[in-house]
């Protein structure tokens, strides 16, 4: 049982032997849509196994537009919800502006952090996950030239490929990284056209292996690999099964493990505020190995894999996280 599913358990066994607090949770999703299959998609799931397990409905709500998502997180707190989990590093000033106006109610915000007595910041090691993803992808590649698409240019995503670029070299130092971001707006989420067309793009300069971190815009970079007979890198939630045999492994965050936690503790009476980052080490990282993948996917690569991931968490390999001082080393 990994560290993030043992403390969703004991906070479930917690909310069974103390008093329940009377909670009525509500979640607004980043761009993209709860269906994304990746980001909002794991929130989502996490808030449904909650739910089912609970019998407390979750409230949901999914933006169209910036302005929004102030205005969801405002009207929820307005209506009596509590806790709120707001989606995405988009909308920390959100949930920065309303936590203040609601200081009784809980707030979580997933990949970002805001500072304020009632609010929870719940941060991943994406680095960490796209490390092994990098090491997979070079790995696999018979051309030794990888790629990445990213959706919306921020240094969240530059994160994603930093860490990439620095697993696949460990693999084969000449390894060429081909790297493409889809736009500079939120849309940048949802357009999957583009994903396919810079994916094509990277496929015909010799990509065969493209790891995506670009939410919905990810489907079409997993359907123009599979398309060409490529291999393609899920990421957020386990995407190995959208196309069998061609999407290499995900580098899969646990945001419903997280969500579902957070739920729990809030029912429990145990949450509290403050910043958690889940790594390798409390398996808040890492990649997605099933039935799907399992003809294309080596002994030996899961052996080195699972040795960089022990040798990460031990401190014997540091991998650099670019957010801290925005660059990557080459």
């Amino acid at each position: 049982m990994n560290r993030l599913l043992a403390t969703a358990l004991a906070a479930f066994l917690a909310a069974g032997t103390a008093r329940a607090a009377e909670i009525a949770p509500a979640v607004v999703f980043d761009m993209g849509g709860k269906f994304d299959k990746s980001f909002n998609e794991g929130v989502h799931n996490g808030a449904e196994a909650f739910s089912k397990a609970s019998s407390i409905p979750v409230r949901e709500f999914e933006p169209q537009n910036d302005t929004q998502r102030e205005q969801a997180l405002r009207n929820f707190a307005r209506r009596g919800q509590n806790p709120i989990i707001a989606v995405g590093f988009n909308q920390a000033s959100a949930v920065k502006a309303v936590a203040a106006e609601f200081p009784k109610v809980s707030f979580v915000i997933i990949d970002a952090v805001v500072e304020a007595p009632n609010v929870e910041s719940v941060l991943f090691r994406e680095e960490q996950g796209s490390y092994l993803a990098g090491m997979m992808a070079a790995m696999k590649s018979a051309t030794g030239k990888v790629g990445f698409v990213g959706g919306m240019d921020v240094p969240l995503i530059r994160k994603f490929a930093c860490g990439y670029v620095q697993g696949a070299r460990a693999v084969n130092p000449k390894v060429e990284v081909l790297q493409n971001m889809t736009g500079s707006t939120p849309s940048a989420w949802n357009d999957p056209v583009r994903g396919a067309e810079l994916t094509r793009s990277q496929i015909e300069r010799g990509a065969d292996v493209v790891f995506h971190a670009a939410g919905a815009t990810g489907i079409g970079v997993l359907q123009a690999a599979a398309d060409a007979g490529k291999y393609g890198i899920g990421v957020d939630s386990n995407q190995n099964h959208l196309h069998p045999g061609h999407v290499l492994t995900s580098m899969v965050k646990q945001l419903d493990v997280a969500t579902r936690t957070t739920l729990e503790a809030a029912r429990a009476g145990t949450w509290k505020p403050g910043t958690q980052v889940l790594g390798l080490a409390e398996d808040g990282v890492g990649l997605a190995f099933d039935e799907n993948n399992a003809p294309i996917v080596t002994a030996e690569m899961r052996e080195r894999v699972a040795k960089a991931k022990a040798d990460i968490v031990a401190g014997r390999v540091a991998v650099h996280d670019s957010m801290s001082d925005n660059s990557c080393p080459q």
